[in-house]
């Protein structure tokens, strides 16, 4: 087994990494078009062949030209091959596709509960009001766990709702014991999570989940394995491409062992567009990132941040990345120069390299290079021509891909999703049976409300018919009497008249 892998030619001599310091971490960056993809798909094969299995994320498709010997060799890389004296010997490397929409790659997975509420925030892009109600969330999904309830897997975006939903309808109980949940707060998070699931994220989480001894596995030959994200459609969701990284990083440091420093890394761990990770990240999440890189080293694990300017990283990440590949920068703005003023800082000094100058004047495929050596300390900068990868530069061909995902049985096993009881279904059906009862409940109250007015018609109904009949008898007469009563009214008038002359004196007229 080699000690080191050959990076490239510099003036001052062969550059090369030392394998018993390659888990020290590193840096590869550079402006657009300078040749990081390369470097790094160099430094993957390189590891591979040496037995390190490696993860990384294919931003535009280049990498899987791993999985490929490079034959024939593109023009510019026989002529750098002559250039340097090293000699191209056409070889593919061991490679797996993976990738979170089971498009490209096999299937990668994980559940709710193992992403957690801080990174569950950051994929929903949720306010510190919204982080809280997660909080509470998962805090409560725990509790039921820890008491034997499946109600609390949080396996899928379903159990996730389904839980939210539990929340908004428990809130005054649920507050008493946890602190405030505010409905406006759960909405927002279930309008979150529904932009989440039509963007195609609900296949990341389920089961079954993804196991981190794919990525440790060995094999038989010697040789390490190559696995490959397929980060194309993944990268235009940053928040969830930042996240799942993360929690892949955060899940090898916590099941990992302790190794100490061994002869080679495990598994080295590429992680491009590295400035998404960090882009709006709040302070905890920012100090997790350093926790975990300050000591993952002693798990046996690498991590590479691949980005444009050292400035993307923060510089209590930066500090722990011993190994650096820096391709050009170019200064146009002032920012543009106080990062080639701070890019330049941070190499050991060469006096034979103007670092603040030349850094601006590399060529495609040229790197200034500081790697650690043997003793841990880091190598005078130079000015380093890259070596062309023996495998092939750029994408393989789909039906080479699908090839290669079908030999691979082991990730055949996360073809297809499984779908357990958890949150969803207990909590959904506890909801149905409620509005069920209550549906009932309801039922019955009409049916009593009906009964009883029923029975206080029947009750007052008789009575007040018997009374109408007897006022309409006895106000019914016949035309005879009301005939005979009107003559008797006229006489008694008369009489009345007649008297009331007399007494006054008054004569009566005559008619004539």
């Amino acid at each position: 087994m080699a000690e080191t892998i050959d990076i490239g030619l510099a003036p001052e001599g062969v550059q090369s990494l030392a394998l018993k310091r390659a888990n020290r971490h590193g840096l590869i960056a550079g402006a657009t078009g300078t040749g990081k993809t390369v470097t790094l798909q160099v430094l993957a094969e390189a590891f591979a062949r040496e037995g390190v299995n490696v993860f990384a994320a294919d931003i535009k498709g280049d990498l899987s030209g791993c999985a490929a010997p490079g034959d024939p060799p593109p023009a510019w890389a026989t002529a750098r091959a002559a250039e340097i004296n090293m000699p191209l010997t056409p070889e593919a490397q061991p490679a797996v596709f993976w990738d979170v929409y089971g498009e490209l790659g096999h299937p990668v997975r994980t559940t709710v509960t193992e992403m957690g509420p801080v990174l569950m925030g950051r994929v929903l892009e949720a306010t510190d009001a919204q982080e809280g109600a997660l909080t509470i969330a998962f805090r409560l999904a725990d509790d039921w766990l820890n008491e034997g309830k499946n109600e609390g897997l949080l396996l899928d975006l379903n159990d996730l709702r389904a839980l939210l939903t539990y929340l908004s309808d428990n809130s005054d109980d649920i507050g008493k014991k946890y602190g405030l949940v505010t409905p406006q707060s759960i909405a927002a998070l279930q309008r979150k999570v529904l932009q989440l699931e039509m963007d195609g994220a609900d296949r990341f989480f389920g089961e079954p989940a993804f196991k981190l001894e794919e990525l440790t596995r060995t094999r038989p030959d010697g040789k390490g394995t190559i696995n490959v994200l397929a980060s194309e459609r993944l990268v235009q969701s940053p928040r969830l491409y930042s996240a799942f990284l993360l929690w892949l990083m955060s899940e090898l440091w916590e099941q990992l062992p302790e190794v100490g420093d061994l002869d080679k890394p495990k598994l080295v761990f590429f992680f491009d567009e590295a400035h998404l990770l960090f882009r709006d990240a709040p302070k905890e999440l920012i100090n997790k990132v350093e926790q975990v890189v300050r000591l993952i080293r002693s798990k046996g694990v690498g991590i590479y941040f691949v980005t444009q300017s050292p400035a993307d990283i923060p510089e209590t990440v930066l500090a722990q990345l011993g190994n650096r590949f820096q391709h050009a920068l170019r200064a146009y703005t002032p920012t543009d120069q106080k990062a080639v003023r701070a890019a330049a800082q941070s190499f050991r000094a060469n006096e034979n390299v103007d670092v603040a100058k030349e850094i601006q004047e590399l060529n495609v495929g040229e790197a200034l290079v500081s790697t650690l050596d043997a003793k841990g300390a880091p190598t005078p900068v130079a000015r380093t021509k890259v070596r062309a990868p023996n495998s092939q530069v750029g994408p393989i061909l789909p039906a080479q891909r699908e090839a290669l995902m079908k030999a691979n049985t082991a990730g055949r096993v996360y073809e297809k999703a499984v779908d357990r009881v958890s949150a969803h279904e207990i909590l959904g059906k506890r909801a149905a049976d409620l509005a069920a009862a209550e549906e009932r409940e309801e039922a019955q109250e009409a049916r009593d409300k009906e009964a009883a007015k029923a029975s206080r018609t029947r009750s007052t109904g008789g009575g007040t018919t018997r009374a109408r009949t007897t006022r309409n008898s006895s106000s019914r007469t016949t035309p005879l009497e009301r005939q005979g009563g009107r003559v008797a009214s006229g006489v008694f008038n008369t009489i009345v008249r007649e008297l009331m002359r007399g007494i006054l004196g008054t004569p009566s007229r005559r008619r004539r």
